[in-house]
């Protein structure tokens, strides 16, 4: 078990794992419940922040996290490669990221992920596991599912990225990009109709943001300040409205709630419709709209909404007792 600055609650454990790449480590952090449980679900994180900024974040004291555990589970959160400094950086984001491939693809993430949810079977001796996956987290989720069906519980897409018929090509990407905090406060802001109030407070942000910006220790040193991120994420995503989603959501066999924001810009009323009808393999499914939401519904006033749609889901109270 690691014990460092990067703790968020006397109660969290973290963990440094072997990934698929040799010499190069995972981080997973951990916070169990109040009481004794073999209900575990693992986050997997979407493609501009990590963990510490999405499920543990706290606003005004409390975090998605922490209302899972008071329902009972054991929560797990992985760090992709590159994605801020607990999980080993890539080595390649010491280089200009022209004329090299995009990093952190989805296939490759996948085989972090299986690395994390095999690490977290053993410790806690279950076959199966739960996921919540958010926006690009869904794509790495979905190829994980279909690979190793007998290793999931049940699903959670949150804010999920769907195949779309391709209008142009897929643009292509450098290796990594730089992300400003104007880039970030852009996603919450330019989806919500005008005339609507704010979906997310700035005094919230503003904390936000400066967590954001320590995840990168030269963050700062840039103008504007930015945090680098891999681009693999964001070619996932153009590549999927392109017409070439990573993953086959026919391969999924286990339940999946699909959870969305009213405003959702990245997963439209015809995105979740085209991924409910391509889940022909999910016993249960679920298609979940949520109102005042966007794209980072689990960071706004619309998140508690979403906490209790996922714990119901997850919970399996969601169907008649046989």
């Amino acid at each position: 078990m690691l014990t460092n600055t990067a703790q968020l609650d006397p109660r969290e454990r973290h963990e440094r794992i072997a990934g698929p790449h040799p010499g190069r480590s995972l981080f997973l952090r951990h916070l169990p419940p109040a009481v004794p449980s073999n209900r575990v679900v693992l986050y997997v994180h979407g493609g501009t922040f990590p963990s510490a900024l999405s499920i543990a974040h706290r606003f005004d004291g409390r975090s998605w996290r922490d209302e899972l555990c008071a329902a009972g589970f054991h929560v797990w959160a992985l760090d992709f490669h590159g994605f801020g400094q607990l999980s080993d950086p890539y080595p390649e984001f010491d280089r200009a990221p022209d004329g090299m491939a995009p990093l952190g693809r989805a296939s490759e993430a996948s085989r972090q992920l299986e690395a994390a949810v095999r690490f977290i079977r053993d410790r806690h001796g279950i076959e199966r596991i739960s996921l919540i996956g958010h926006s690009w987290g869904t794509i790495v989720a979905g190829l994980f599912a279909g690979r190793c069906p007998d290793q999931v519980d049940r699903i959670v897409f949150f804010g999920p990225i769907a195949r779309r018929d391709p209008t142009a090509d897929a643009a292509q990407l450098p290796g990594w990009r730089l992300i400003s905090l104007k880039d970030q406060w852009d996603r919450f802001t330019e989806t919500v109709p005008a005339g609507q109030a704010p979906v997310l407070l700035r005094r919230h942000f503003d904390e936000w943001g400066e967590r954001y910006l320590d995840i990168d220790t030269a963050s700062r040193t840039r103008t504007p300040a930015a945090v680098k991120v891999p681009s693999g994420a964001f070619q996932d995503i153009y590549d999927a409205w392109a017409g070439a989603l990573a993953y086959d959501p026919a391969s999924i066999r286990a339940p999946v709630a699909i959870i969305r924001g009213e405003w959702d810009g990245l997963c439209t009323d015809q995105d979740a419709r085209w991924l409910f009808d391509n889940l022909t393999a999910s016993p249960i499914k679920r298609d979940i709209k949520i109102g005042r939401g966007t794209h980072l519904m689990h960071l706004e006033a619309s998140r508690y909404a979403l906490y209790r749609e996922t714990e119901t889901f997850l919970s399996m109270t969601d169907e008649v007792a046989a």
